[in-house]
Parts: structure tokens; sequence; C-alpha cells
């Protein structure tokens, strides 16, 4: 049996600590050594016993928790979990909180917090594992895609000039599809992989393990920071080159062929691999939709979503990527994809945006499927088989 992961739960309310101990401590996994009142009473205890992860509430006296995050980051990293009522519907301390380090954020209603708390315990104990596993590191160094002139645009400012989108021609020459799917740690990750894109990039379809409520607030934090479209995907959206739709909370994100390109379709059902949205799901649709004309792309998460949908793509002929273990704050996705035989290359975060840019641009798309395919046998012969060094 693998050692049970170390948990400090800090948070000022008396309830809220009793019922996350007993829930944390059911799971087999997991071992809670310590609750703190405040941030002061939690840097006490870390002192004598640092744990493997902190479950950390954002509101408390003496010291808020988003201040206390950032002083624990910049002086003894540590992977916390957020798990407070201020972070409901993805507010902005939500996403202050994953700036400033924090590996997930779990949203707690205020009236009901121990009701949900309970009927959340599976999900909540998978991610409090998953961050307790989790390598944290500093962003490495962009490599620059190398583009033409003509394709190389300028970011635009955030409410200033308009994105630049794609002609129509290009549209008709690219009816392509470039699927993400991402869990722990993928917030950041899609947020450094889409900010290194141009406009010319082929239509992306991303699923980001996340809660229902925070998925329009965080397309709407991509849309501002990148020079692609990003938005929450609804129900019949066209997969557009320059436009970047993210699947809702709580819905599964499927891709379907509509006339020369691709639409999506957003729909329920249960959970698979424990997640809905789910990337087997998204992966499947693409690979029975799209199949040659797709690109995968798997990035950092715990757990095995995705696999078994990219492994299935690469058989229909989609060209498939996986973020190495170096840069992933959890291998996990990655690695079952890399392991079911599913990858066609592995790259470290900061090359996969130079890779599908020259992908997009090498004209494998202007065709279709079989200037694709031929694109690809030249491509192949210069790109190293999953494993080997550069």
């Amino acid at each position: 049996m693998p050692r049970k992961r170390s948990v400090l739960i800090v948070d000022d309310s008396a309830t809220a600590r009793a019922t996350l101990s007993e829930l944390l401590n059911s799971d087999e996994r997991l071992e809670v050594v310590g609750v703190a009142g405040d941030p002061y009473i939690a840097a006490a205890k870390i002192e004598k016993r640092v744990p493997d992860v902190i479950v950390l509430d954002l509101e408390m006296p003496r010291m808020d928790g988003l201040t206390f995050l950032k002083r624990l980051m910049a002086q003894h990293p540590i992977p916390v979990v957020i798990c407070s009522s201020a972070a409901e519907k993805g507010s902005s301390k939500a996403f202050q909180a994953l700036d400033a380090g924090a590996v997930e954020v779990i949203a707690k209603p205020k009236v009901g917090a121990k009701q949900f708390l309970e009927e959340s315990r599976d999900t909540l104990c998978d991610v409090v594992v998953a961050a307790s596993l989790a390598t944290l590191r500093t962003k490495l160094p962009t490599v620059a895609p190398k583009l033409t002139a003509d394709v190389i645009l300028p970011k635009s400012a955030p409410g200033k000039t308009p994105k630049a989108r794609p002609s129509a021609a290009s549209r008709e020459r690219t009816p392509s599809v470039i699927a993400i799917g991402a869990s722990t740690g993928g917030t950041e990750a899609l947020l450094e992989l889409l900010e290194e894109l141009t406009p010319d990039v082929p239509g992306i379809v991303v699923v980001q393990h996340m809660p229902e409520g925070f998925t329009a607030g965080f397309a709407e934090r991509l849309n501002q920071m990148c020079a692609l479209e990003v938005r929450e995907a609804k129900d019949g959206d066209a997969i557009e080159p320059g436009v970047v739709l993210v699947a809702a909370g709580n819905w599964h994100l499927l891709v379907r062929a509509k006339g020369k390109g691709y639409a999506v379709e957003v729909k329920g059902g249960p959970q698979v691999c424990r997640h809905r949205p789910s990337v087997d799901v998204l992966f499947r649709s693409v690979a029975q939709s799209a199949g040659q004309n797709a690109i995968g792309v798997i990035l950092t998460g715990m757990g095995d979503d995705g696999a078994a949908g990219m492994l299935e793509m690469k058989e229909r002929g989609s060209y498939n990527i996986a973020q190495d273990e170096a840069s992933c704050i959890v291998f996990g996705m990655p690695n079952q994809a890399i392991k079911r035989g599913g990858v066609h290359k592995v790259l470290p975060l900061n090359a996969i945006a130079p890779m599908l840019m020259k992908l997009s641009l090498g004209g494998g798309w202007q065709n279709g499927g079989s200037a694709f395919q031929e694109a690809r046998v030249q491509r192949d012969a210069t790109l190293l088989p999953v494993g080997q060094k550069d």
C-alpha cells in the first residue's frame, strides 16, 4: 500500500474543519494531520510538520487565505486546494488563487456547505489526492514558434483592438480540429499554451475538468489574455480557425461533422471516467467525426480520462501530442495515454504551441484528408518516436 498523503485543513469554521476531516480521513489514500482556524495557527503547524497538501479557505480572521497562499508560495511552496464559499461561481477570487499558485479550487456554497461537501466526497478526495501529488514548478521559458511574417499578428489589448480573424477563404481550406484535454494544473497550462497561438490556428475544442459555474469565467479569462477568441461552448457552435470552445462545467462536449466543417454538441449524460465533461467523450467524438483531420493534445491531470479516446483518435488517423512529465503538475493523464499507445509525440508544455503552429501552417489541412495524410508521412520522418530524446 502506498503511504497516505498528509493533509492540513485551514478554515475558520469549526463545522467545516470537522466535516472535511471526517470526509478526507474516510479515504484510505489520505490522512488529516492537522487543522487550523487561521493562517497564523497553520504556519505554526507547518513548522512542526510539513503536509503533502493544504486545504485552504479564503475568508478567515487575522489574514485572508489569498494573502496566506501568496506568502506560502513565495517562502515554502506546498500544494494547495482552495475550498471556499468565496470562490463560488467562478468568482475573481478563484482565478486569483489559481494565479497565486493554488492547484485546484472547490467552491462550496454559503448555505448548506456541510451537505455539499458530504455529497461531493469522491470529487473532493480525488482533487486533494491529485494536488498532493502535484509538482510545483515555475513556468518554463516559452519557445517562440517560427512563423512567416504574414501570419504574425499582434495580440489585442483586452477591451481595445478587436481580435484578428482568418479570412473566409482560410476557413474553407482548413476544416480541422485541435482537441485538448486537461485536469489538475490545466488552467495555467492552457493559458500558457493558448497565449502562444495565432488566429490562423485551426479551431480548438477544450475539456478542462472544472465545476459548473467556473468555465464561463475561465473562458473569459483566457479570451482576455490570448490572441484567439475563447468562449464557453454552446450547442451547435461552429468550430472555426482562431476560435477556442471550452466545455461547460457539468456538460459533455462532442464534435460532429457539419457540412464541410465541424460543430460542437453540448449534452448531458452520466459521468465518464468520473468526470462530466469528460476528455474521453470529446476525444472519441473527434475520432469518429474528424479522424485524420484532427490533432489531439493531452495535458497535465490526474487519472486516465482521455487515454482511451486518444488511442481511438490515433486509430482513426489523428496526430496526438502529450505533455511531458517534467512540465506537468500531475503526469497521470498524459502518462496513461502514452502507456496505451495513443501518443505520437511527447513534448514539454512550451514546445506544444510551436508544434501546433508548425502542423497547422504546413499545408496538411488545406486540401482535406489526403493532403493531411501526405503531410503527416513527411512530418513523421522528422519527428522522433515517443520516448526517444532529441
